[in-house]
């Protein structure tokens, strides 16, 4: 079996959407003070206190971030089974900086690989982004699909679709109503994967993004993982 990392650390100051809370991590209790040792030299954590938000890093929109609409369909409600799922990954590499992914491309990429999309998959959206842009002035100019697009996964009956960039759609042209059609149609999606150029190529896998158990929550941090048997 072969396990591979689709998801970003987390850490202090850690890079998110713009319109989000910043990480922020510090050391809470050390082994030092469980010990007594008030002039030990050293100080090993032994708790870390955490404050982020639900959409920080590698994680999952729950239905009821895609609108009012949906509201109560929160991340606690969506059966497990949409995060254990088969998956594909289509390379979408050619994209550029703001460029939109179309029906046809989806098309397109899913005819390259020889891969059908098939009814509770998952598929990841290779770009290249995450390793070409990670950090830079840039990083929120990735390619993000159109409405149409969106659309047209929906009737596939997918579980979810996953991307390296910080939002589904390019901001202020696609993103809202690319997270509202996923809202009406039932499924989710996945932002700021890593590792996507790991899978082109290789054809059907196990996806594994399970959430967190958040009351309420209109997302989750995820491990995401693809494995080959």
């Amino acid at each position: 079996m072969e396990i591979i990392d689709l998801s970003q650390e987390i850490f202090d100051g850690m890079s998110v959407f713009h319109s989000l809370p910043a990480v922020k991590m510090e050391i809470h209790a050390t082994h030092e003070q469980w010990d007594g040792l008030v002039d030990a030299e050293t100080q090993t954590p032994s708790v870390h206190k955490l404050a982020m938000s639900e959409h920080t890093g590698t994680h999952v929109d729950a239905l009821t971030h895609m609108g009012r609409e949906f509201a109560g369909q929160s991340i606690d409600t969506m059966p497990l089974s949409m995060f254990y799922t088969e998956g594909i990954c289509l390379d979408l590499s050619h994209k550029g900086l703001q460029e939109f992914i179309t029906s046809e491309d989806l098309q397109k990429a899913c005819e390259k690989a020889s891969l059908d999309i098939k009814k509770g998959d998952t598929v990841l959206l290779y770009t290249n982004h995450f390793r070409e842009h990670f950090a830079t002035e840039n990083w929120n100019k990735g390619p993000g699909l159109t409405a149409e697009a969106t659309q047209w996964l929906g009737e596939k009956q997918i579980s979810a679709f996953g991307v390296e960039t910080l939002s589904p759609g390019i901001p202020k042209i696609s993103n809202k109503e690319v997270h509202y059609i996923c809202g009406k149609m039932g499924f989710t999606h996945y932002e700021n994967m890593v590792n996507l150029h790991q899978l082109i190529g290789r054809g059907r896998f196990r996806f594994i993004a399970l959430p967190l158990k958040i009351r309420g929550g209109t997302g989750s941090p995820v491990r995401a993982v693809a494995v080959f048997e």
